[in-house]
């Protein structure tokens, strides 16, 4: 009796384990794209923590905080602002990783060649009175560092300062409505901006970077605080450390980041900093 019932919490044991760990990304580019590639991290995960690994692609980055609150997902490759906001819902969450090139990111202001702006080292002035997209509203590269930039020049919101402002949805349809005309002037995360280029989707005929931003902290991976309790004890240092050894150049090639290294809560303090001060978090 004693056996079985052994064998019986055993089984239990196992089936509290045997669950698929989820991740999820922001939508910063072309959903195939991101399909692609985050399938590719879910193989590699689950090789190495030997737990089944299942990407969740979102719609918005709303939706992938959201999942990461509700416990949909226990990890999520997130940008600065978002991973901020997601924190703040999941106490005890924490940014376990990031590129090492996230510790310094930039944003590029882009313009439509029509309006006739150059690549200056000065912030351009010249584009006040033009129509401006940001990319999704959640950004950070998209949004938050290219708005608080504004304001500390215009002094005054992007609305006042534009005939037009915009919220494209994601970095690469920035790229394509400036390119297209439809704005004039947009703000995108450079290294998107880097990968359109070399896949031949920027026309430099009709587009081009007039100014990049002081960098700044942005992408992370953040991981939920409670993924031991799901999935078994020194589960997030396993799933640390696969990301932190992820060096598949192929892998690496496609975010695109040179290698993956430590990162913390505390990282991030500038952006949260900074949506306080425009008013995007309280």
């Amino acid at each position: 009796m004693k056996a079985l019932m052994a064998l019986f919490l055993l089984g239990i044991s196992c089936v509290s384990y045997a669950q698929t760990f989820t991740f999820t990304a922001i939508p910063d580019e072309d959903e195939s794209r991101l399909r692609e590639r985050f399938d590719k991290v879910a193989a590699y995960l689950s090789e190495e923590t030997g737990v089944d690994v299942k990407y969740i692609p979102v719609k918005s980055y709303a939706a992938a905080v959201t999942a990461f609150r509700n416990n949909q997902v226990q990890l999520a490759w997130f940008g600065g602002l978002s991973g901020v906001h997601a924190r703040q819902l999941v106490p005890g969450s924490e940014a376990i990783a990031q590129g090492y090139e996230d510790q310094f990111f930039k944003t590029y202001f882009i313009a439509h060649t029509s309006t006739g702006l150059k690549k200056s080292d000065d912030f351009p002035a010249d584009i006040a009175g033009k129509t401006f997209t940001f990319g999704s509203k959640g950004s950070t590269s998209g949004r938050l560092m290219p708005e608080y930039y504004l304001r500390e020049f215009f002094k005054t919101s992007p609305q006042k300062v534009f005939k037009r402002v915009g919220f494209s949805g994601d970095h690469s349809r920035t790229i394509a409505q400036v390119q297209s005309g439809a704005y004039l002037v947009g703000a995108v995360n450079y290294k998107v901006w880097e990968n359109e280029l070399k896949a031949g989707k920027i026309d430099s005929n009709k587009i081009s970077i007039i100014w990049e931003t002081p960098t700044y902290p942005d992408y992370q991976w953040t991981i939920r605080g409670d993924v031991n309790e799901q999935f078994g004890a020194d589960f997030k240092q396993k799933v640390t450390q696969a990301l932190l050894e992820m060096n598949d150049p192929e892998l690496l090639a496609s975010f695109p980041r040179q290698s993956f290294i430590p990162a913390s809560n505390k990282d991030f303090e500038p952006v949260e900093n900074v949506a306080r001060s425009i008013g995007i978090i309280d």
